[in-house]
C-alpha cells in the first residue's frame, strides 16, 4: 500500500478539496473511477473542476479509512447503476418491450426498445439501457435464477 501525497477532505459546502502535499488546495475535486463497472476499486481519478487530473489513485485500498469514506461517499452520490437481481416479467418478447425487475434498490420497471440497448460487457456481465437513459447492471447473468435466464435468453 503506497499513501498518496495529498489528503482530502469536505469544504464549507459539502465539496471535495484535495490539499497536496506541497500544502496546494484544490476545491470541488470529483473521483472518476476508470473502470466503473468491470473494476469499480481500481483507477481513480480525481479531476479538477477544469477537468484535470490532479491525482491518481491505484487503489482505493491505498487510502486512508477517513479519506476513502469521502471518496466513496462522493461516488455513490453521483452513480446510478442499479443492479438487476431478478427479471420478474416482460410484457413482450418482441421489442419495445417493458420489463418488470427486481434491483439491490428495488422493484422497477424499464422500457427496452431493442436488443441494441443490452451490451455485453463481459462473458457474464450485461448492461442493460432504458429508454430514460437509466443503465442497468447484471454482474452475473449464471447467478440469475432460472426463470430470468429464460426470460433473458429471449432477447440475447
Amino acid at each position: 500500500m503506497t499513501t498518496p501525497d495529498f489528503t482530502l477532505s469536505r469544504d464549507a459546502f459539502g465539496r471535495l478539496s484535495l490539499i497536496t502535499g506541497a500544502g496546494v488546495v484544490l476545491e470541488n475535486v470529483v473521483p472518476v473511477r476508470a473502470f466503473p463497472i468491470g473494476a469499480p476499486d481500481v483507477g481513480i481519478a480525481l479531476v479538477s473542476p477544469d477537468g484535470h487530473e490532479a491525482a491518481w489513485l491505484e487503489s482505493l485500498t491505498d487510502l486512508p479509512e477517513p479519506q476513502r469514506q469521502l471518496i466513496e461517499a462522493e461516488l455513490a452520490s453521483r452513480e446510478f447503476v442499479p443492479e438487476i437481481q431478478r427479471i420478474v416479467e416482460v410484457s413482450s418478447f418482441a421489442t419495445p418491450s417493458t420489463w418488470q425487475v427486481l434491483t439491490d434498490r428495488g422493484n422497477a420497471s424499464l422500457l427496452l426498445k431493442g436488443e441494441e440497448d443490452i451490451r455485453r460487457i463481459s462473458h457474464t456481465r450485461l448492461l442493460i439501457a432504458d429508454t430514460h437513459g437509466i443503465q442497468f447492471l447484471i454482474r452475473d447473468i449464471e447467478k440469475l435464477d432460472r426463470h430470468s435466464r429464460k426470460l433473458l435468453d429471449r432477447f440475447l
